[in-house]
């Protein structure tokens, strides 16, 4: 699935700024690192402090992850605190959809919408047929919630969707999807069109490397 996640930043391209969102423990994010060329920045950008330790301790020594040091910024926040409008030409995200309220799935695509260059893409995974699986075991409140979500991911899957990969060797199976819009353009997914401005946030965002 890593290797899915990263087939955009895989081809080659003139100098781009990334943005792995959610890097965890730095999996996917050294997978990023494999082939990024020169004149790449990749911003990592993560909520959980733990992470953040760990993705600095592994940068600062760890041999898959040190000879790129240079070429990254660790992020402390929410990428929906990020700032900017057209900032990345890719964004490459392991966010768990599926756990988050609706609003927050809503403001993080917002945010990716926002941050992206014309023309860039995004990438990220869904576990297959998660939300269908849970749902008949689910109270009213979660379904309305996993029904939610599943509206609002399907209006962009439907209108900007260029790629889909299934990654079935994956545990559980996993969809990897690779989505281009414009910053600031409509989606289904997004019906009441807000103006393309910073999601207020209470996490300022702050740089660790």
């Amino acid at each position: 699935m890593a290797r899915a996640l990263v087939a955009q930043v895989r081809k080659p391209h003139r100098p781009s700024r990334i943005l792995e969102v959610g890097p965890g423990t730095g999996s996917v994010t050294k997978e990023i690192l494999r082939f990024l060329q020169p004149g790449d920045q990749l911003d990592a950008v993560e909520i959980n402090g733990h992470f953040v330790n760990l993705l600095q301790r592994r940068l600062d020594s760890e041999w898959a992850y040190h000879p790129r040091h240079h070429q990254v910024h660790l992020i402390h926040a929410a990428v929906e605190d990020l700032p900017g409008e057209g900032v990345y030409d890719y964004i490459v995200s392991g966010l768990p959809l599926n756990n988050f309220p609706v609003s927050q799935v809503r403001k993080i695509f917002r945010a990716y919408n926002r941050l992206l260059k014309p023309g860039g893409t995004l990438t990220y995974y869904e576990y297959v047929f998660i939300r269908q699986l849970k749902t008949p075991f689910s109270n009213r409140r979660e379904r309305r919630r996993l029904h939610g979500i599943s509206r609002v991911v399907s209006g962009y899957i439907r209108d900007y969707q260029v790629k889909r990969e299934r990654i079935f060797i994956n545990v559980p199976p996993a969809t990897v999807r690779h989505l281009r819009f414009q910053p600031g353009s409509r989606s289904a997914g997004n019906p009441d069109r807000r103006p393309r401005l910073q999601e207020a946030g209470k996490l300022t965002p702050s740089i660790v490397h």
